[in-house]
């Protein structure tokens, strides 16, 4: 049986476990900045069609470091919210230095 976390603060350590490999953390990283990068051009140049690709970059890349590098079953599928959560709040322990890029 899966456990079940009732908090983020439970899942997290979790999660980042399930991130050791140094490039699926890139790829991740990589997918996130651009999803951030994509934000900022749509609102730009108010091409809102264009938000269609924020899965397919963030999954993407993550899905990508997962299965190539990490060789694990994506936390999404189990947990998406504290998943998705977790995708920021590691990008953001990776730009601020706690987490190794």
């Amino acid at each position: 049986m899966k456990k079940k976390y009732d908090t983020f603060a439970d899942f997290y350590p979790f999660y980042l476990s399930q991130h050791q490999d140094v490039i699926c953390r890139r790829l991740h990283f990589i997918g996130s900045a651009l999803i951030l990068l994509l934000i900022v051009w749509v609102v730009m140049t108010q091409y809102w069609s264009a938000l269609i690709a924020i899965p397919l970059l963030g999954y993407g890349f993550a899905w990508v470091g997962h299965f190539f590098f990490e060789k694990n079953r994506p936390a999404t599928f189990t947990y998406p919210i504290y998943s998705l959560i977790g995708d920021w709040v590691m990008f953001k322990d990776m730009i601020t230095g706690k987490i190794k890029l």
